[in-house]
C-alpha cells in the first residue's frame, strides 16, 4: 500500500491516545480506533507512521502491530490468550539441558541458572530440570504460579508477550522482559545459547544470520513495546 498521508498528528481521549492522519483516526485492520495506553507508546507509533516511505513497510512497524494485536485479538479474550501462553510454562526451554559437550552444558548453565534464580524468588515456586528430551513434568502450584502471572497482564502487555514467548521458547524470560527483570540483550543471549553454540561449532550462512536476526529484531520491539507502557 502506497503513503496517502501527509500529516501525523496524536489525539487524546478518554479512550487513550490515538493516531490521525490527515485529521483522520487511524484503525486497527479490524476497525478499531488505534487507542493506545500511555503518550510515550502513542509518539512512538505516530512516529513509525511519519517515517514511512512512499510505500508502507509493516515490517517497519513493529509497535503498530502489537497494538493492533493487543486491541483485535487480546482484548476480545483475554483469559483465553493468556491461557495459552501460560502452557509454555509446562516445558519451558529453561528446564531442558545438554549434557553434553561441556562447554554448551556450562553455557546454558551460565546464562539459564540467573533466569529461573529470579523465577524462583520473584513467583515463590521451584522447577524441575534435567537433561534430554523427555518431559519433566512441573508441580502443579509452580504452574499455577506462573498462569497467574500471566494472566494478571493487561491486552498490551500480553500482545507483547506472546511473541517473546513464543521466538524464545521461555515463559521464564518472556516474563523477566516484561517485568523488566533483566536487559533484553542478556535475555536475547541467554535464550539463544543453542543457536550460537552450534553456529561457533558447525559455522553458519547468510540466510541463518538473517533469520537469527529477524528474531531478535522482534524480541527488541516487543520488549520496547512494554517499556512505552509504563
Amino acid at each position: 500500500m502506497k503513503r496517502f498521508w501527509t500529516s501525523v498528528d496524536l489525539t487524546e481521549a478518554d479512550s487513550g491516545f490515538g493516531i490521525s492522519l490527515d485529521g483522520r483516526p487511524v484503525r486497527t485492520p479490524a476497525r478499531a480506533l488505534l487507542a493506545l495506553p500511555t503518550r510515550p507508546l502513542a509518539e512512538a507509533v505516530a512516529e513509525e507512521w511519519r517515517t514511512q516511505g512512499e510505500a508502507i513497510d509493516p515490517r517497519s512497524m513493529p509497535l503498530t502491530g502489537l497494538a493492533n494485536a493487543a486491541i483485535d485479538r487480546v482484548a476480545a479474550d483475554p483469559t483465553g490468550f493468556a491461557g495459552t501462553l501460560a502452557g509454555y510454562g509446562e516445558s519451558d526451554l529453561l528446564y531442558y539441558r545438554a549434557d553434553h559437550p561441556r562447554r554448551l552444558v556450562e553455557r546454558q548453565r551460565a546464562a539459564w541458572d540467573p533466569l529461573l534464580a529470579w523465577a524462583r524468588r520473584r513467583f515463590d515456586v521451584d522447577f524441575s530440570t534435567g537433561s534430554g528430551i523427555i518431559h519433566l513434568p512441573q508441580d502443579e502450584a509452580t504452574l499455577a504460579h506462573l498462569r497467574h502471572a500471566v494472566a494478571a497482564l493487561d491486552p498490551f502487555r500480553l500482545a507483547a508477550l506472546s511473541p517473546l514467548v513464543t521466538i524464545s521458547g521461555s515463559l521464564i524470560a518472556a516474563l523477566a522482559v516484561i517485568e523488566g527483570a533483566f536487559p533484553v540483550d542478556e535475555v536475547w543471549q541467554a535464550v539463544t545459547v543453542d543457536d550460537r553454540f552450534q553456529m561457533d561449532e558447525w559455522g553458519t550462512d547468510a540466510e541463518a544470520e538473517a533469520a537469527l536476526e529477524n528474531r531478535r529484531r522482534d524480541v527488541e520491539s516487543a520488549a520496547r513495546f512494554v517499556s512505552l507502557l509504563a
